[in-house]
């Protein structure tokens, strides 16, 4: 079992940047891929970043290429996402997810260990 709690998410203007943290407990995170996806109210959670376990992949949404970035420090079992540029639509809950394997899901399924989300609110 992995235990994921993400944090840094809070009020920001539109262009202005945060990072999320995602803190994994409970086993390594080496060998898991992890993702980042978002969930706006009312709507389906969203796929917005994922990479692998070893860093060497990295797949973003056409939304946020460019603006976003996905990290992961392996030596201290966290996943970070640096956020700039910020828009008002990227006003979501943020969750950070684990998968152990290879491979790198781009689709929530994928995924089986989530994190209880941390809000992000870009005001204009």
């Amino acid at each position: 079992q992995v235990q994921l709690v993400e944090s840094g998410g809070g009020l920001v203007q539109a262009g202005g940047s945060l990072r999320l943290s995602c803190a994994a407990s409970g086993r390594t995170i080496i060998g898991h891929a992890m993702g980042w996806f978002l969930q706006a109210p009312g709507k389906e959670r969203e796929f917005v970043a994922a990479i692998s376990w070893s860093g060497d992949r990295l797949y973003y949404a056409d939304s946020v290429k460019g603006r976003f970035t996905i990290s992961r420090d392996n030596a201290k079992n966290t996943l970070y996402l640096q956020m700039n540029s910020l828009k008002p639509e990227d006003t979501a809950v943020y969750y950070c997810a684990a998968v152990y394997g290879g491979i790198v899901p781009r689709s929530a399924g994928g995924y089986d260990y989530w994190g209880q989300g941390t809000q992000v609110t870009v005001s204009s």
